[in-house]
């Protein structure tokens, strides 16, 4: 069976590009010359392919004059099947998440039931919703966690605003995170295959690597994420139970007749006796900031126990 052949607008249009850009492509090297036959040209499969593989490269961000130093490779026999596989890789999916389908009718009633059309247009600015041009009214949703977790935000008395707000902010420091992870992989692991052309046995190589590496970087945050939560939370809860102390302006502490700090136990002596005082509030949270929480009591006791001492010997001393 003879290869199919095509006038230059019949490969536009199977490949779905234009005449001009067809011709753009050869300008600069992308696309072998056609058969000249008479005075037509004539273009076959093999242009259909190459014009599919620059969309393809062109679609995952690449610029042409890297998807050029590609094609030259694997026209020159250096390989391109593995170079290929590392692109899908890295371009394949970071999350176990499945985008789901949703209509406007069902993305209000997840959110009240109220329509609110500047929140879904911002949803849509954020791509937390997709708008389906087949499908009018109906989006998709790359990630239904995020959009659960905005459900639930929202249901909890966040408002819509403040919740995409949040989300922008969030965004900056994760995309900081991101790129300080490629940078830090970079580095250590993948350079050795980026100081020169890969072949293709070490793209391969690199992809397996990406594989193996891609979910470190979501586990190491949520540990991380997990961490910080516990360590803040905490820290916020106490400082609002501080707050809803009673108004007496006195806060109660204990004062342990203790030696001052520095100043060990004698061997054989029962621990000293403890006593509760009442104290200002705002003396005690003071102290708290000087010394720490945990070192409250030694300093008020040996504070205490200073100033004892100082009238002690005050009276000691002969009045003029």
């Amino acid at each position: 069976m003879p290869e199919p052949e095509y006038r230059i607008e019949d490969l536009a249009h199977h490949s779905g590009t234009t005449v001009r850009t067809i011709r753009a492509y050869q300008d600069r090297g992308l696309l072998p010359k056609p058969e000249r036959r008479g005075r037509a040209n004539v273009y076959r499969d093999t242009h259909l392919a190459r014009l599919r593989q620059i969309s393809g490269l062109l679609d995952r961000g690449y610029t042409l004059a890297s998807i050029k130093e590609l094609l030259d490779a694997w026209d020159t026999g250096r390989g391109l099947g593995g170079v290929l596989g590392l692109v899908a890789e890295i371009d394949g999916p970071w999350s176990d998440e499945d985008p789901v389908r949703i209509t406007r009718a069902e993305l209000d009633g997840r959110f009240g039931g109220a329509q609110d059309d500047e929140a879904v247009a911002d949803a849509v600015d954020l791509g937390i919703l997709l708008p389906l041009p087949s499908s009018p009214g109906e989006f998709l949703v790359p990630s239904p966690r995020e959009l659960a977790v905005a459900a639930e935000l929202h249901a909890a008395g966040v408002p819509l605003p403040a919740i995409s707000g949040h989300l922008r902010e969030l965004r900056t420091h994760v995309e900081h995170i991101a790129s300080r992870f490629l940078d830090f992989t970079t580095e250590h692991v993948f350079q050795q295959f980026l100081d020169h052309p890969p072949t293709d046995e070490e793209a391969t190589e690199a992809a397996s690597l990406v594989r193996r590496l891609r979910p470190l970087a979501q586990q190491t945050v949520d540990a991380e994420l997990a961490r910080a939560m516990r360590t803040l939370a905490t820290r916020h809860l106490q400082q609002h139970l501080d707050a809803w102390a009673p108004d007496t302006g006195h806060e109660p502490a204990t004062r342990r007749t203790a030696p001052p700090a520095g100043k060990r136990q004698p061997t054989g002596e029962q621990p000293p006796a403890l006593e509760q005082v009442t104290l200002p509030a705002a003396t005690v949270r003071a102290v708290r900031a000087l010394v720490g929480a945990e070192n409250v009591a030694a300093f008020i006791t040996a504070a205490a126990e200073r100033e004892v001492q100082a009238r002690v010997m005050d009276g000691l001393l002969p009045r003029p």
